[in-house]
């Protein structure tokens, strides 16, 4: 199974430029949005989803902002829509998948930095990490195996970003958000790409739209898939699909084999 995250800054855009021909070519199995910054009214029928896939959204409250959806074709035994905690359900910032004896949790962590690019949602986001992270060991503590994945913001090491003796003191490297990655890898959870590539450098999901950032490459690791040891195994391959667009983040992926027989 095929599973692929990609924060599409903007889903009627992202259709524009390429979307639905990519989700025909490359058909994952979930598919995982974030940002994706639209009402499910928004959309003609027919469009919203395209043909053969179903899609479960958690919009933001405010319109045209944050958002995530999960697309698929066959059903999850259940798909559960934010954490039942207001302050980041209006923000329609997870969906989460209870597929067969695991499950997927789609997503969209906030960024640090307000509206006037200081760092005052830092503990907005310091939270919302610690209730993804709660909400996880939850479905561990039930014998679920756990993937928590999408739009970090964060960086974790030096190997993640381009720049990064100019970005200590900028939301997405700060010392306290490398931290709480830390944290989900202590008390469990794998980013199985650094694992399969441990010194790789140059791998970047996002890039700034400025300065043509992203033909030079100069760009950051932010969108992860972060699995628990006991899923991880089952893990065959963790891939970045740079070379796609319509977006200025891409697409990240999986391929989980089958759960042995019993």
């Amino acid at each position: 199974m095929k599973i692929a995250v990609w924060n599409v800054n903007g889903l009627r855009a992202c259709l524009g430029k390429g979307f639905t021909a990519w989700l025909e070519r490359t058909k994952p199995g979930l598919l995982g949005l974030q940002e994706v910054r639209a009402l499910p009214e928004d959309f003609e029928s027919g469009v919203m989803a395209p043909k053969g896939w179903k899609m479960a959204w958690n919009p933001a409250e405010k319109k045209g902002y944050s958002g995530t959806a999960l697309l698929y074709k066959k059903a999850p035994a259940k798909i559960v829509t934010g954490l039942g905690i207001p302050e980041f359900d209006r923000e329609g910032r997870l969906v989460i998948a209870e597929l067969d004896g695991w499950v997927f949790l789609n997503g969209y962590f906030p960024k640090g930095s307000g509206s006037e690019r200081d760092n005052s949602r830092v503990p907005y986001k310091l939270a919302f990490y610690e209730a993804v992270l709660a909400r996880a060991e939850q479905y561990r503590a039930q014998g679920f195996g756990v993937a928590i994945a999408g739009d970090f913001n964060t960086a974790h090491t030096p190997l993640d970003l381009a720049n990064w003796k100019s970005n200590q003191k900028t939301s997405g490297f700060l010392p306290e958000e490398r931290a709480m990655i830390d944290r989900y890898l202590a008390a469990g959870y794998v980013d199985v790409f650094r694992a399969q590539h441990p010194e790789a450098n140059g791998h970047y999901t996002w890039w700034s739209q400025r300065m043509g950032a992203r033909a030079r490459n100069v760009g950051w690791r932010i969108d992860y898939f972060l699995v628990s040891q006991e899923l991880a195994p089952r893990v065959k391959k963790a891939w970045i699909e740079p070379e796609v667009l319509g977006s200025d983040h891409c697409p990240v992926w999986i391929e989980l084999e089958a759960p042995p027989r019993t």
